[in-house]
C-alpha cells in the first residue's frame, strides 16, 4: 500500500501518567506502519523540537527497537553515556537487553527520524531514571511505580 507521509495524521503527546508528560512536549509522530495496514511491526515518522525527547529512558522486555535518523543531530542516551546520531545513522535496541535509551534534541533546529519497532505480545517497558513501569494490554499501556502501584490516568 503506498501512503503519503503528508496525508498522516500528527500524534502529540502521550500515554505516560501526567508527571511524565514534560519530558515528550515538542514530539510529533505519524505512525506510518498503522496508516500501510501493518500489523506485525510499527514505523512511525518522528519529529522532535528542540529541547525536546524521544521519551523518557527506557528499555523494553520482549520488543525489538530501530531508530533511522532522516534530518538534523540528536543525542542518544544509553547506559554507556551519550552521543551524537547524524542522518544516515542508526541505533537498535534488542529487547531484553537492559541498556535504558532515548534521543534528545539538543539543537536549535528540528530533528527528523524513523522509529520501527516489533509488537511482541507481553511486553514491558522498564524507566530506569524513573518511578515507571509500563506494561502492555492489548493494544494500550499500563503504568505503575515500580513497587507495583498503578497510576491513576
Amino acid at each position: 500500500m503506498i501512503i503519503d507521509p503528508k496525508n498522516v495524521p500528527e500524534i502529540t503527546g502521550s500515554k505516560y501518567p501526567q508527571q511524565f508528560q514534560y519530558a515528550v512536549a515538542g514530539r510529533v509522530k505519524k505512525r506510518l506502519g498503522d496508516a500501510a495496514g501493518l500489523q506485525n511491526f510499527g514505523v512511525n515518522l518522528v519529529r522532535l523540537a528542540p529541547g525536546s525527547c524521544s521519551a523518557l529512558r527506557h528499555w523494553h522486555t520482549r520488543q525489538d527497537e530501530l531508530i533511522y535518523v532522516l534530518e538534523g543531530e540528536v543525542t542518544l542516551i544509553t547506559n554507556s553515556g551519550e552521543q551524537v546520531l547524524k542522518p544516515g545513522m542508526a541505533a537498535g535496541f534488542p529487547a531484553g537487553d537492559a541498556d535504558g535509551h532515548h534521543l534528545v534534541n539538543r539543537s536549535n533546529a528540528d530533528v527528523v527520524y524513523l522509529e520501527i519497532g516489533d509488537r511482541t505480545d507481553g511486553d514491558s517497558a522498564n524507566y530506569p531514571d524513573d518511578d515507571l513501569i509500563a506494561k502492555a494490554n492489548g493494544n494500550s499501556w499500563i503504568f505503575t511505580r515500580k513497587n507495583g502501584e498503578v497510576y491513576e490516568s
